[in-house]
């Protein structure tokens, strides 16, 4: 009988169920929706019972499609930084899933920013007080909690890790933690410092543990036999990194989506500057692996919507009408949420900037595709101003980075060769890379990273990205610039 690991990839829209073999082959794969619910402007939640249904979902679709096989382990990779909070004695959930997108803690993030905390939470943490962490969400959930009732508080990992067990264990894995915003990235504990000033109960939080290691084992879980060890649990962005055998420092990936999450490892904890941050890739016997650490709020997003304006059917004709754009154009600044890494400035908006009677269609589309090479530039030399080590090799992950194009326009802006990866579960794939470790299916880091992968290189050519930038730079400074209702106020 075949021997696979089963890794949970559990995302903010679907969660994934993937089989992998003991040689790192996909076996089967499932897939089932999780709702998002958005009960007042800004804010964004789920339900925890529905998250663990639509993983038992993907798990029945996966096994039904796959060989028979013996599962030697349970792999889990999930959303980071959105928090839940369940009843310790009966499990049942005492509050949503407030997501990571979810911006019901701005007002608190901004008082404690006023009250001057943002310096000393980002020497311990690696991370800027900012909405999307979990620290004050865990603070708005305990608040709600009925008196009397003892509770459990934690990221996704950590619900997960509770279901599977059957309430069992209540832990999760250094890589979430260091997303919490509570956990102290040096003395690697969570920091009684931070849960007084987020107001959160130290008690109610998970036992942290590595990455790479045994989190108990399935009880009472549907389509599963009991005894299954849980054998990782990682953050998404963090388990694709993991995925792509990034080990050495220097080495980075770039996850292309509505968004963009960009990881450098680092050779040590570095507390970063302004604009980028710094979290744990994941821990392994003991001994975490820092990454640098920058995410672009929107990126490919941009695509399907100039697609629209422009009137093609589809994003593949709009990078098709970039590549034959002439040089000179204008520049495209997609901040239609604002500007993320390295720039963080929530008031920044969309434009485009330089148009004149001459400019084509093309070199519209030229500058929206542009955009996304532009905007890893600016993370990634934000990074290597700070990083002791140079960038060495680069991945490229997610459904965007499937066009060649779009990835060429990157390394010709980089000027760096950018490594394109056949592997759409990067996640899941390096959550079960992490649980054969636990296992002893891999002896160590070497055996994984000599794992066959499907990958294309794609060596930067010379170009005229240097004179692009600087319409680039005059485009952000414009989109940075007060309007009128800022003006006015």
């Amino acid at each position: 009988m075949t021997t696979a690991i089963l890794a949970i990839d559990q995302g903010t829209t679907n969660s994934k169920a993937v089989l992998v073999s003991t040689g790192g082959e996909i076996l089967a794969r499932g897939a089932s929706p999780v709702g998002i619910e958005h009960p007042q402007p800004g804010w964004v939640e789920q339900s925890p019972k529905r998250l663990w249904e639509s993983v038992q979902e993907a798990i029945a679709d996966c096994l039904a499609a796959s060989p028979e096989v013996e599962i030697l382990g349970i792999a889990i990779s999930n959303q980071r930084e959105s928090v839940t909070i369940w009843d310790a004695a009966t499990g049942e959930p005492l509050g949503p899933v407030v997501s990571w997108q979810c911006r019901r803690s701005a007002p608190v993030c901004a008082e404690l920013i006023a009250a001057g905390h943002a310096p000393r939470v980002q020497v311990l943490t690696g991370l800027p007080i900012d909405p999307m962490f979990p620290g004050p969400k865990m603070k708005w959930l305990l608040d709600r909690v009925p008196a009397g009732h003892a509770v459990r508080l934690g990221t996704i990992d950590a619900w997960l890790v509770h279901c599977f067990t059957g309430g069992a264990v209540h832990a999760c894995d250094a890589a979430n933690a260091a997303r919490s915003q509570l956990y102290d990235l040096n003395r690697q504990a969570w920091s009684d410092e931070l849960c007084d000033l987020f107001g959160v109960s130290k008690s109610a939080l998970p036992e942290v543990r590595d990455s790479a290691s045994r989190f108990g084992v399935t009880r009472n879980v549907p389509g599963l036999a009991d005894g299954i060890p849980i054998a990782s649990a990682i953050g998404d962005s963090h388990a694709a990194l993991f995925g792509h055998g990034a080990f050495n420092s220097g080495d980075g990936k770039v996850t292309f989506g509505t968004g963009s999450s960009i990881m450098t490892t680092l050779p040590g904890f570095i507390a970063p500057e302004q604009g980028i941050t710094t979290t744990i890739a994941w821990s392994i016997g003991g001994r975490p692996t820092y990454a640098f650490e920058g995410n672009i709020l929107v990126s490919a997003a941009s695509l399907p919507w100039m697609a629209d304006m422009l009137g093609l059917p589809d994003v593949q004709a709009l990078t098709e009408l970039a590549a034959t754009a002439a040089p000179g154009g204008p520049g495209f600044v997609p901040a239609f949420v604002g500007l993320g890494a390295p720039y963080w400035h929530s008031d920044a908006r969309a434009l485009f900037s330089g148009i004149t009677f001459n400019t084509s269609r093309a070199q519209m589309a030229r500058a929206v595709t542009d955009s996304i090479a532009f905007q890893v530039d600016d993370v990634f030399k934000a990074m290597s101003s700070q990083s002791p080590t140079p960038l060495g090799r680069l991945y490229a992950d997610g459904g965007p980075s499937k066009n060649t194009f779009l990835m060429q326009c990157v390394a010709d802006t980089l000027q760096h060769a950018i490594i394109q990866s056949d592997a759409p579960e990067a996640s899941a794939l390096g959550a079960a890379y992490l649980a054969g470790l636990s296992l002893g299916v891999w002896p160590d880091l070497a055996a994984i990273a000599a794992l066959p992968r499907a990958a294309n290189a794609i060596a930067p050519r010379v170009n005229d990205a240097t004179e692009r930038l600087v319409v680039w730079k005059d485009a952000i400074h414009r989109s940075t610039l007060p309007g009128p209702s800022t003006m006015s106020e």
